[in-house]
């Protein structure tokens, strides 16, 4: 990437806070306290001294990066432009994984590799995806365009696009919102799990119920 290029991809990153962290008062204050894009500047020319051969200054650079901010990205990855991480601390992106671009990244997020080969073994996101706090991507899954991923959910297959998926392990519980979703975490959804459990403890309370009545009427002719 030129060196104008990389400019023009920090700026979309710097602004990218002001989409989507109602909290940033100024470019300046972006670029001097927020975690995410300190790891994203770090990021960048590591990635190209990867790219170029320069394996060992590159893992260097990054590991400065993990102390100073807490996130860790193999400078591998490849990550487009206007990626966002809030908070940030606890952040794996793997040597594999593939991010695209307006990508929202909370604290704690994991894209985690389950191989030991040397072959594709990390997530690859699509552009616009938002993938909650504590959230965990595992393995070589493709994660849609659009998609979100709600806190602490664990993914182990496949998120088709512009779908919201929450759990452990992770199931889809609705069309995404086009509008930004905090979190990734739909706030209007009903669990259909959830609904169908406490459809079932109903019945079985009804059951119960029943019996009693039946052994009580029972009880009643037999004295």
């Amino acid at each position: 990437m030129s060196k104008t290029g990389m400019f023009t991809t920090l700026k979309s990153e710097i602004d990218s806070y002001f989409d989507r962290d109602p909290a940033a008062r100024s470019r300046l204050e972006v670029c001097l306290v927020y975690p995410g894009f300190h790891a994203m500047v770090l990021y960048r020319p590591a990635h190209w001294l990867w790219q170029n051969g320069w394996f060992l200054v590159a893992r260097c650079l990054m590991h400065i990066a993990r102390m100073v901010t807490g996130i860790e990205i193999h400078p591998a990855a490849t990550i487009g432009k206007g990626l966002f991480i809030d908070h940030g601390h606890g952040v794996v992106i793997g040597e594999t994984a593939c991010i695209g671009d307006h990508v929202t990244l909370y604290h704690g997020v994991t894209l985690g590799g389950i191989s030991l080969k040397q072959e594709i073994r990390h997530p690859q996101v699509g552009n616009d995806v938002i993938i909650g706090a504590g959230a965990q991507v595992l393995g070589p899954v493709t994660i849609g365009e659009g998609a979100r991923i709600g806190a602490n959910a664990v993914v182990v297959r496949d998120v088709a696009a512009h779908t919201s998926v929450v759990g452990i392990p992770a199931h889809t519980v609705k069309t995404a919102d086009e509008a930004f979703t905090a979190y990734g975490t739909p706030q209007d959804v009903t669990d259909e799990d959830h609904v169908r459990l406490a459809q079932l403890e109903e019945e079985v309370r009804l059951m119960k119920e029943s019996l009693a009545l039946l052994v009580r009427r029972n009880k009643e002719k037999t004295e």
